[in-house]
């Protein structure tokens, strides 16, 4: 363990249940996600990358807020704030989706959850859709409850994940199915815990249902790993683009529809149900878009760091997109990047001209995701 740093936190940003026992064990930065500080930073990123992809990292994501659906006419509640069709969603399953406003646009792309018939949480990433959704309610006719519970998640990531839960839970843990959930007791650690995560990579994420406990849970976790090669860490930004896994605010905002992420398949236009974005989702359908995300291979030496802006494309002089998560992958050995791009610029194998830090480099559309793109890694047993 490393010297403790001191942090100068003011009160309007929450620290999460595992915020002391990350300092613990190295934390040296942190960034601010959901108006709660998360670790960014345990040290070398590449480094962690190699961890989480060779053995496992565990991750504080307890900014990762739940909204919380309960409530007699939930399941009608949870399907308006969805352009994903939830009519076949089980007790006990998880589904990637997407929020949309009005206009079509993308206010979040949250893990759905659902606990019970009238139970479901949706786990996001960083904007204020508690607030959207408590408003949404207020005029829906529906008769639910909307807030934020008490839970707080981490992320257990890499190949050995599986390994350590079974010496944390036993060996029935091993039955648990990609993109389900289990209600489950550490000893007297109450916790929710799916076979989802933001890695690409098999794992899990384990949702604390009472903060006082978050210590512990930290402590039993690194001390189940340990022999195992577990470390402490951060959500790698190499794996996650390397999966083309969204990062909402920087690939996605309000002002991206599902069409040009090529997310037509959680966009159920056609099935009996309603929701938020519906109207206007059907005419972006039926005039297409003028922008596409696309995968990116960046000619240029490796990139010191992913990028902290939108870094503009260029075809012929003439300004055509921007790649919105870059980094260099050294498992590929490539400068790799998503990007949102005119449609004509979209075609694999079109070259594009990306200006870097370092100065304007050459690109090139390819296939993205860029490893794994069938999940195997992830959905492996």
């Amino acid at each position: 363990m490393t010297e403790i740093k001191q942090f100068g936190f003011g009160p309007q940003i929450r620290k999460s249940p595992y915020f002391d026992a990350t300092l613990r064990w190295g934390a040296q930065g942190f960034s601010v996600y959901n108006h709660m500080y998360i670790p960014r930073d345990f040290g070398d990123p590449v480094e962690n990358f190699w961890t989480l992809i060779r053995t496992a990292i565990l991750c504080d994501v307890a900014a990762e807020r739940q909204v919380e659906i309960t409530g007699p006419d939930a399941a009608a509640f949870a399907q308006l704030l969805t352009p994903r069709d939830l009519r076949e969603m089980e007790v006990g399953q998880c589904k990637y989706t997407l929020i949309t406003n009005a206009d079509g646009g993308v206010l979040n792309d949250p893990i759905a959850l659902r606990l019970g018939e009238n139970h479901f949480w949706f786990s996001l990433s960083d904007s204020d859709v508690l607030l959207w959704a408590q408003g949404l309610a207020v005029n829906s006719g529906l008769d639910v409850t909307i807030r934020e519970p008490d839970v707080s998640p981490l992320q257990l990531q890499g190949p050995m994940s599986g390994e350590i839960m079974k010496t944390l839970f036993g060996e029935g843990i091993g039955d648990l199915r990609y993109f389900r959930l289990r209600e489950v007791m550490l000893d007297d650690i109450p916790l929710v815990v799916s076979r989802t995560g933001w890695s690409s990579e098999l794992g899990y994420e384990l949702y604390l249902r009472d903060a006082a406990y978050g210590d512990e849970l930290w402590e039993r976790i690194m001390a189940a790993g340990a022999p195992l090669g577990l470390k402490p860490g951060h959500t790698s930004a190499i794996r996650r683009i390397e999966g083309a896994m969204l990062s909402y605010h920087a690939d996605a905002d309000s002002d991206t529809n599902p069409f040009e992420l090529g997310m037509d398949r959680l966009v159920a236009l056609d099935a009996p149900i309603e929701f938020m974005g519906k109207e206007a989702l059907k005419r972006i359908r039926a005039e297409g878009v003028t922008r596409k995300q696309a995968g990116l291979r960046i000619d240029a030496p490796p990139l010191a760091a992913p990028n902290t802006s939108f870094w503009p494309i260029s075809r012929d002089g003439e300004t055509v997109g921007k790649a919105t998560s870059a980094v260099y992958s050294p498992r590929l050995e490539q400068n790799i990047a998503l990007a949102l791009v005119g449609v004509e610029h979209a075609r694999l194998g079109a070259t594009l001209a990306v200006e870097t830090p370092d100065g304007w480099a050459a690109a090139q559309v390819v296939e993205k995701p860029f490893y794994d793109p069938k999940k195997r890694r992830a959905a492996a047993v």
